[in-house]
């Protein structure tokens, strides 16, 4: 088993580290940071950002040859760990040999502990693994803002151990949203100050969405996935896919449960438990999500666009486009260089 130990959370380090010991090619810029490795340990990508003082993120796309850990001991700083598993599995402990906190695909993890122990990565052999952490410094920084040091009042007193406790480990459900927003964030094109401001506010929702996933599991008591199966979940995914790439079909209940292989209800709750949405209120904003992207990218007129994402009625989509963007499409089309959009 190879064990990589990083004792920096400074993110320039932690990845000076990670080609020292990993190889491969390093970019970086505007603190953004790039490892791309193809050789004998691993192969994929570990992409990171430093948001700000307290907030950095990591993402990991990558196979190692062997097993692997990756060993985070930084008592100067002692993070709060955000974990989101994307694809693959991987685990977390606290040290080398403690007990192992496994993350399958769609599921957080937030962890924490004393500055004394060591939080600890566990990748397996030949699996592909694609997992986001964003790391929380606990110790405050004379350069934090206001808004920083209320949110890091708020994680302390929710996520460090209390008591007598050296620990706080939480394995959460399923959650469909943040792999929407990793998706939003590898998509950004722009460059410079628009690239910043456009990471930081979706890895600040990404935050957001692991908070209030911890946040309804406790009120719900559920740390688990409801009645679905794994692959059940794995088959709403699908439908979610199949939905964006072809909102024009005429959906009903009873189509998707068809293609999907599961009962109407079964179908409600998945995507209620992914989405925070029934289906047909997905189905809805996939379509005015898409039409707000035709209205910006194409020359259709309004009508066209309403019949390519599936609708009928103007009149109908005039009014869920103005419940979503705060104004009309006529005038987000005539307009849109100069809309806030604010949904």
């Amino acid at each position: 088993m190879k064990v990589i130990d990083l004792k920096t959370n400074n993110l320039e380090q932690t990845f000076n580290q990670l080609k020292e010991d990993l190889g491969g090619r390093l970019d970086s810029a505007d603190k953004e940071y790039s490892l791309d490795i193809d050789n004998n340990i691993a192969k994929g990508e570990i992409k990171g950002v430093s948001v700000n003082e307290n907030i950095s993120f990591l993402e990991y796309n990558i196979t190692f040859e062997n097993d692997t850990v990756i060993a985070r001991n930084t008592p100067t700083t002692n993070p709060i760990y955000f974990l989101y598993c994307a694809e693959g599995q991987m685990s977390h402990g606290f040290g080398l040999n403690s007990k192992q906190r496994s993350l399958n695909q769609f599921q957080t993890g937030i962890f924490a502990s004393d500055p004394h122990k060591t939080s600890c990565f566990f990748f397996r052999k030949g699996q592909t693994v694609k997992f986001s952490n964003i790391s929380f410094d606990t110790q405050s920084s004379d350069k934090d803002a206001d808004a920083i040091n209320l949110l890091q009042t708020q994680l302390l007193k929710t996520f460090m151990p209390k008591g007598d406790k050296e620990i706080f480990a939480y394995i959460g459900s399923y959650n469909l949203r943040i792999s929407e927003k990793i998706q939003q964030l590898e998509a950004i094109k722009q460059k410079g100050i628009v690239r910043q401001l456009l990471t930081n506010g979706i890895v600040h929702m990404i935050l957001a969405l692991e908070i209030e996933q911890h946040n309804e599991d406790t009120k719900n008591g559920v740390t688990n996935f409801g009645s679905l199966s794994r692959g059940e979940m794995d088959t709403i995914n699908e439908l979610s896919n199949f939905i964006q790439n072809y909102p024009e079909i005429k959906y009903t209940l009873a189509y998707l449960s068809k293609k999907g292989g599961m009962s109407p209800a079964k179908l409600q709750e998945g995507f209620k438990l992914l989405h925070n949405r029934t289906v047909s209120d997905f189905i809805r904003n996939t379509r005015v999500e898409t039409a707000e992207n035709l209205l910006k990218t194409t020359d259709l007129n309004i009508s066209e666009i309403v019949y390519t994402v599936g609708l009928t009625s103007r009149s109908y989509f005039s009014k869920i486009f103005k419940e979503k963007y705060n104004c009309s499409p006529k005038y987000y089309q005539e307009n849109q260089y100069s809309v806030a959009v604010t949904a």
